[in-house]
């Protein structure tokens, strides 16, 4: 059984599922008594996120519905990189949220340093922003991927093509 086995490690967000969430968080502000009036909105935009409200508070409000609605559809909110609460027109506040996708150099080294520490018998390279992890036995990459699941990174790690 010399031939290695590999799989690739990578960080997406399912920007269709992205878009439900927004739609069903947009249906539920409509709806709602308490943003009855409001000039509350949520806007995607390529890779962002624009929030807009009537002040700090509606705005958070807005998040925490958005928040919901990502978790149900199995969004990570890791993939959001929050912005400053800005003033907006018209007596409104805005914020901008980043949507995070790919494995940032930063993070991929960090990744491979801990799975090079881990002593298992296994090498992992960084591709663009994904990051393959070659090895001789599955139990060891099953290990690496037991060892990151459960690291505390900054961002939602998947893993797949596990040959």
């Amino acid at each position: 059984m010399s031939s290695e086995s590999s799989f690739d490690i990578v960080s997406k967000l399912d920007m269709q599922e992205m878009n439900n969430a927004v739609t069903q968080a947009l249906r539920e502000i409509e709806t709602r008594f308490d943003f009855k009036n409001s000039k509350s909105s949520i806007t995607l935009e390529k890779e962002e996120l624009v929030i807009v409200s009537d002040d700090e508070f509606k705005l958070q409000n807005v998040l925490d519905i958005l928040y919901s609605k990502m978790s149900k559809r199995g969004i990570s909110l890791k993939n959001l990189d929050h912005g400053k609460v800005e003033p907006a027109a018209s007596q409104t506040v805005k914020q901008r949220i980043k949507l995070r996708s790919g494995i940032d150099q930063t993070n991929a080294k960090k990744i491979n340093v801990m799975i090079r520490d881990s002593k298992l018998k296994v090498k992992s390279q960084i591709q663009g922003d994904q990051i393959r992890v070659t090895g001789k036995s599955k139990d060891d990459l099953q290990q690496v991927m037991q060892m990151l699941r459960s690291a505390d990174l900054p961002l939602e790690l998947a893993f797949m093509n596990f040959k």
